[in-house]
């Protein structure tokens, strides 16, 4: 018990400084685009790009994970790649660079994520797995939370409170976005070095033949998840477009900040006893009303423009979150055939990650053309049929 309760507070230690960092960076990123000459089509592109690009390397991480059997050395090699694509973003001088840092990134969250989620699924039992994998997003979170909290007093130490109405203010912001980044290679850093401290859920035995994903080998149930759960993802664009949506409705870099803190400290808060709950009332439960959670909140940012609505609508979005992320991952570990865990963890996220290329540019394209509203409307439209769907599937 000792040992299994270890390996899951240093993943979730890993996982928080990793977020650490990585969030003191992330709600800044489409304005670091849009102070660099970026448009919201573009910004949209490389989110896309970035996100769908590196969540193919899920299914292949987390395949390769199960043919050597070992989990720890991708995971580690994972957190790597991430820290080294801030190192990227931190050089940039225009959008390629950020693309570049960017894909780096997400790149090493293909890697790692697989691996990890398997680490994680094979140190607790089933009756408990939900509540292992909620307490590693609740800690993940946290680590986001500080991540977030440190950047906004990175601005206030800065004197940077500014208005963004203007392509001129926006940029005006430029050296602290880079000192940000620059600041947040050091709890990246600090999260590869604890994840050298867990311990191998692996055998070390590498099979003697590459195991071959047969669709018609898996769970009708877990057929039908995947499908849904890819519908959905081609309406769940990229955060970068709620942030932005902030920006227009009239709130400063440091009001955006906020406005994401507390959507991770709602985030934070519910992610362990949602896992937990779902270990008592069952998966479907959760997902489903995550995803009506979700279609709720997109109407509402489509049809607001109003700052104290805002406030709302970000607190609420960290219910979906909570009821969906660690919880989806609880069930794919729960009907997944033991010698393909990895493989069908990874094979979910990539279905995620793949989905949020066509989504993100979308959404960029809809926002350009249509206005930002239309984008939200179509994201709670795809929330409310998945929502429908998992209904009917699980």
């Amino acid at each position: 018990m000792i040992e299994i309760m270890r390996n899951i507070i240093i993943a979730g230690l890993t996982s928080l400084f990793t977020d650490i960092s990585s969030e003191m960076i992330y709600p800044i990123i489409s304005l670091y685009l849009l102070a660099l000459g970026s448009g919201p089509a573009l910004i949209g592109m490389i989110e896309g790009i970035a996100e769908s690009t590196a969540s193919i390397v899920k299914v292949f991480s987390g395949a390769w994970s199960d043919r050597i059997s070992r989990r720890k050395p991708l995971a580690i090699l994972g957190y790597s790649f991430s820290t080294i694509g801030k190192f990227f973003l931190w050089l940039a001088s225009g959008w390629g660079s950020v693309f570049t840092g960017r894909t780096l990134d997400r790149f090493g969250k293909g890697i790692r994520t697989a691996p990890r989620d398997a680490l994680i699924a094979e140190s607790s039992s089933s009756e408990k797995r939900g509540s292992s994998f909620g307490l590693h997003r609740a800690m993940d979170t946290l680590g986001a939370t500080f991540g977030v909290i440190i950047a906004i007093v990175i601005m206030r130490h800065l004197g940077l409170n500014r208005g963004l109405h203007t392509v001129q203010h926006i940029r005006s912001y430029l050296p602290a976005f880079r000192y940000i980044i620059l600041m947040s290679l050091v709890p990246a850093a600090i999260g590869v070095a604890a994840l050298f401290m867990v311990k191998e859920t692996g055998t070390g035995r590498p099979l003697a033949r590459t195991l071959p994903l047969k669709w018609s080998r898996l769970d009708r149930r877990l057929k039908a998840f995947l499908i849904v759960t890819f519908i959905f993802t081609l309406g769940n664009s990229s955060n970068q477009f709620l942030l932005m949506r902030a920006k227009d409705i009239g709130f400063s870099v440091e009001g955006v900040l906020l406005l994401y803190l507390v959507y991770n400290i709602v985030y934070d808060a519910v992610s362990w006893p949602a896992g937990r709950l779902s270990d008592r009332i069952g998966r479907k439960t959760l997902i489903v009303s995550g995803y009506a959670v979700y279609a709720i909140v997109y109407t509402g940012f489509g049809l607001t423009g109003s700052g104290s609505a805002l406030w709302v609508l970000f607190s609420v979005y960290g219910l979906y979150i909570a009821f969906t992320e660690g919880v989806e991952k609880a069930l794919v570990a729960d009907i997944a055939p033991a010698d393909l865990k990895a493989t069908l963890i990874g094979l979910h996220a990539t279905l995620v990650g793949i989905g949020l290329f066509p989504a993100s540019l979308l959404a960029g394209l809809i926002w350009d053309v249509l206005g930002p509203q239309y984008t939200f409307y179509f994201g709670g439209l795809m929330g409310a049929i998945a929502a429908v769907g998992m209904l009917v599937v699980l």
